[in-house]
């Protein structure tokens, strides 16, 4: 992990396995929806709530990243920082792509 020993969603990795856990629920019965046929617009409904679930979930990690990783290498004054915050930008211009 470069360097860095503990990831900054460390606190919240339950909270995070289990949302991960629900999306994957969400996926199989969108997998189940399409199987049996299902009206399109119902199955595009469930894909948009997976689809806003991840991003909510990138999000958190996110956030996680900047007040941890970020903030703990500009506090060190570390010249890990710079690198730090390009990381997190490089993952916000994915997440505004996506």
């Amino acid at each position: 992990m470069d360097g860095h020993t503990t990831p900054g969603y460390a606190a919240r990795k339950d909270d995070y396995a289990k949302r991960m856990r629900r999306i994957e629920g969400q996926v199989k019965g969108i997998e189940r929806m399409i199987a049996e046929d299902k009206y399109c617009i119902d199955v595009l409904t469930q894909v948009s709530a997976v689809t806003k679930a991840l991003q909510a979930v990138a999000l958190g990690l996110l956030d996680e990243h900047m007040a941890h990783c970020v903030l703990d290498a500009a506090r060190a004054d570390s010249p890990e920082a710079e690198t730090k915050l390009r990381e997190a930008s490089d993952a916000i211009a994915r997440l505004v792509r996506s």
